[in-house]
């Protein structure tokens, strides 16, 4: 009888929706008293394998499984390598509820503390440091205040953990991942189900799937499903149209990322069933601040802050380094500016700079620190800025900052502003643009904008056209320049545009059939057309000296004049 009393301590069930492990025979009460508190029980105190029990002889007599430690196992002692106080995996690691309970993330370090105990080598090894330093909580969470603030809207549904469908719009590095993955821990501890796809890699069969487990998560444990699709705009629209029905009856809360514009890549029924957060590029403010997280959590020192003077930001560096590594402070200004905004350039290229200095250290002599306290290495701008090589110039060719850059150029030129004028032009050539395309946008505001004030802009703007498609970029950049700073010049006039305008407004409200031509205005090729009375009573202009009256309008717009205010 032992055996069989042995065998059946060790068949353990996990429970579906707790994960608590327990006998056969407890299982079926335990499941029921979990689906009557609506899958809310605490998270259990240990998931490890049943491999990783002790066995039966060595187990506290009465003792639960799940409450005994699993430190005096001598079963797997290589586990206990490395790990410290002889704990078990399922104790140590990130992955249980044991490991998250006993060794809590203090407020305002989020993911920096997981870098504290390492070297610096360590540190900057594995995992980009952007990856590595995304923050837990929204409040460590910088940056984006107008969407994210402490009064507004969105930061009340979050908190109250209330997540709604959202399309997160923002350019590169601004935040849109990171604000992701703080709801993913948020709605996990709060027993809602958290699923991650990508839409360059993932497939609509994929996004079925995802669709069909959370059907199921919601018909048998009442449990919500959040998918968060990063790059929403690469799914096409027949694609997009798979999360339609879903979204609107609750079966899934979709959360999209995306760096193009969601009127112009997301169908207008998706978008209508979600709210839109436009997140915008990160201030400098908020650029050092993260600069400044990084630096704490890979223990350098920052010089040039005045009583800080040669002191670590943290206090202590890290414990391994065989050398302090130093950072100046206008580096890290400098940084924040040119990284123009995008969070995972600029710890790139902090990342990138130390790295350098580091290995660059190991096989030169030291430097001598600013007040020569120690020895150790210095990261300068200037390495920072070859990090970078130039400024990261944010623009897409086929997004939203190619509309808003010629749109801020077209502006400039009609307010006779060069210098703005000339800055745009910038941001579209050394951002890649097509230069014809430029130079089509100023054949149309040579008409448009100044017309009749200047005739020959129109002539400019085709020469130009004509001279970039002869000899291409970079050589043409000074024709379009010199075209752009001519219409800024110039004098402006919209007489004629205004005009044609009119007219066409004039044809659109027209009640009933649009008037004849009148007869006198007709051409009479043949003799029937001029029986009809077609060309009857023309005045052939040339053969006048003085002027001719004459009608050239319909009767019904006798006397009007198209270039007169039109009043609405």
């Amino acid at each position: 009888m032992e055996p069989t009393e042995g065998a059946e301590q060790e068949r353990l069930v996990q429970c579906p929706v707790c994960l608590l492990e327990l006998p056969g025979a407890d299982i079926n009460p335990h499941l029921d008293r979990c689906l009557q508190a609506g899958g809310a029980e605490p998270e259990p105190l240990s998931k490890r394998p049943r491999l990783a029990a002790a066995p039966p002889g060595n187990q506290a007599e009465g003792q639960p499984e799940e409450a005994r430690p699993a430190a005096g196992s001598p079963v797997f002692s290589l586990f206990h390598k490395g790990r410290g106080g002889g704990q078990s995996p399922a104790a140590g690691g990130g992955r249980s509820g044991a490991g998250r309970d006993e060794a809590p993330v203090q407020p305002g370090h989020g993911c920096a503390a997981a870098l504290c105990g390492d070297s610096l080598a360590q540190k900057l090894e594995g995992k980009p440091l952007a990856e590595r330093l995304r923050p837990d909580t929204l409040g460590d969470y910088v940056g984006q205040e107008r969407v994210l603030g402490e009064q507004t809207l969105l930061r009340a549904l979050l908190d109250s953990h209330e997540i709604p469908s959202l399309i997160l719009w923002g350019p590169p590095g601004c935040g849109k991942t990171t604000l992701a993955h703080i709801i993913a821990n948020s709605s996990k501890k709060n027993g809602m189900r958290f699923v991650t796809l990508s839409a360059t890699s993932a497939k609509t069969n994929d996004v079925r799937d995802v669709i069909s487990q959370a059907q199921n998560e919601k018909r048998l444990f009442k449990r919500k499903t959040i998918l968060f699709i990063d790059e929403i705009h690469r799914f096409n629209k027949s694609q997009q149209d798979t999360f339609l029905p879903h979204v609107e009856c609750g079966t899934v809360t979709l959360i999209g990322a995306t760096t193009e514009n969601p009127s112009f890549q997301v169908n207008a029924a998706l978008l209508s069933r979600c709210r839109v957060i436009v997140l915008e590029k990160l201030s400098v403010e908020a650029m050092e601040a993260i600069l400044l997280r990084a630096v704490r959590s890979l223990g350098l020192q920052v010089l040039g802050q005045g009583d800080q003077h040669g002191t670590p930001v943290t206090g202590s560096g890290s414990k391994s380094s065989e050398f302090p590594v130093f950072i100046e402070e206008k580096a890290l200004n400098t940084l924040a500016y040119l990284c123009d905004g995008d969070a995972r350039t600029g710890l790139n290229g902090l990342q990138l700079a130390v790295q350098a200095r580091v290995a660059a250290g190991r096989t030169t002599p030291l430097s001598t620190t600013k007040g020569g306290a120690a020895d150790g290495i210095l990261v300068t701008e200037e390495h920072v800025k070859e990090g970078l090589q130039r400024s990261h110039i944010l623009y897409d060719r086929a997004g939203e900052e190619h509309y808003n850059c010629i749109s801020a150029l077209h502006k400039s030129m009609r307010g006779s502003d060069e210098n703005a004028s000339l800055y745009w032009l910038a941001r579209m050539l050394e951002g890649g643009e097509d230069p014809l395309y430029v130079a089509r946008r100023l054949v149309r505001f040579a008409s448009e904008d100044i017309g009749l004030a200047d005739p020959l802009a129109l002539t400019q703007a085709v020469a130009a056209y004509q001279g970039c498609h002869f000899i291409g970029m970079p050589e043409c950049e000074v024709i379009l320049a010199q075209c752009v700073v001519y219409f800024a010049r110039a004098p402006k006039s919209i007489e004629v545009y205004r005009a044609y305008g009119n007219v066409k407004e004039c044809l659109r409200m027209h009640t009933g059939p649009l008037p004849p031509v009148p007869l006198h205005l007709r051409n009479a090729p043949t003799r029937l057309m001029k029986n009809l009375g077609y060309g009857k009573g023309y005045k052939y202009n040339p053969m006048y000296k003085e002027p001719v009256e004459q009608d050239y309008l319909p009767e019904e717009l006798k006397g009007t004049d198209f270039f007169k205010e039109r009043g609405t």
